[in-house]
């Protein structure tokens, strides 16, 4: 039996996190080995909100596709590729524009959620608004049975199988409706104690050497109500416990919850031993990174390679809609 399609992309807008790791590329890595798996670099999408900003763009691809390989994904077990090389994208997105009613856009959460809240830049224009179109054909193309996604991108995906509804009825059956592969998404503070965010300064990227990294562990916020050493802590409030959960060994947590509890350890301690459990497992990516980017010619194969075995399955599916629009 041939394995079920999975299908997911994440845009180039900057180093990847720790949250960016937890929270899909983990979960990337695991799926290589079950299904056939089909991951891209959102460069388009990238243009979204940083259309006016784009000197970067090119180094931000490059250092993603290192990361994306530095964190376990195998070209050998998935399609790795970058959205702008298939035309065949573009070219779904306009039919799919042409169906989709001008309200699912503007019902969108997330529109109106950034509409809000970034004020330093101008997103009042058509590409903002049908990002979500160019979501639904990147997928559709791909004909995924399912797609990776958090509690917050349902939406998205709900108006991408409506919009293969739309148009498997307006012409004929072309596309299947993606299901939810639902995937606990860790949250992931900053080691500030807000999400961890470029923007905020308070990231841990996986191209930060040992050394940055332990820097930041060590700053970062515990208890507030922990004035001495002396004093009990309350993990349920501590940044670094958060981190604890998520690196330390599980039969070792409840130990240092209740250390902290009874002020057995202090603080610097605590965060040396988590400093020490992070690195154990961040220092391999670290160098494998390192090693990676001494490998130009490597990484433009991978992406050549991903290119093409991506065309394939979209100039088959673009076939399809086009004999079923008449064009």
């Amino acid at each position: 039996m041939s394995k079920k399609r999975v299908l997911s992309g994440m845009r180039p807008t900057g180093k990847m996190q720790l949250g960016n790791l937890l929270g899909a590329v983990a979960n990337w890595k695991k799926l290589q080995d079950q299904y056939e798996s089909f991951f891209f670099i959102a460069d388009w999408h990238a243009l979204t909100t940083n259309y006016a900003d784009t000197k970067d763009l090119r180094a931000s691809k490059n250092d993603m596709l290192v990361d994306l390989l530095a964190a376990g994904l195998d070209p050998e077990k998935c399609t790795i590729f970058v959205q702008s090389k298939l035309m065949e994208h573009a070219e779904l997105f306009l039919y799919l524009s042409m169906i989709t009613p001008l309200p699912w856009l503007e019902r969108n959460p997330t529109y109106k959620e950034q509409l809000e809240n970034i004020t330093d830049k101008d997103l009042t224009n058509f590409g903002f608004l049908g990002y979500p179109v160019l979501m639904a054909a990147d997928i559709l193309i791909y004909k995924a049975d399912m797609v990776p996604v958090g509690v917050d991108q349902l939406p998205h995906l709900e108006l991408a199988r409506e919009i293969a509804r739309r148009f498997n009825n307006l012409y004929k059956p072309v596309f299947p409706e993606p299901q939810a592969m639902m995937t606990e998404v860790p949250k992931v503070p900053g080691i500030d104690g807000r999400k961890m965010s470029k923007s905020y300064g308070n990231a841990i990227y996986i191209s930060d050497t040992p050394d940055e990294m332990r820097k930041k562990i060590k700053i970062m916020v515990t208890d507030p109500a922990r004035v001495k050493r002396t004093d009990p802590g309350n993990p349920e409030v501590c940044t670094a416990f958060v981190f604890h959960s998520i690196y330390t060994p599980k039969e070792e947590i409840p130990g240092i919850e209740a250390d902290c509890r009874s002020a057995a350890i202090g603080c610097v301690d605590c965060k040396k031993r988590l400093a020490d459990y992070m690195l154990a497992q961040l220092e391999p990516i670290y160098a494998k990174r390192q090693e990676l980017l001494t490998r130009q010619d490597y990484l433009t194969n991978v992406v050549e390679e991903g290119d093409k075995k991506a065309r394939v399955v979209a100039e088959a599916t673009m076939a399809d809609v086009r004999d079923a629009i008449g064009i």
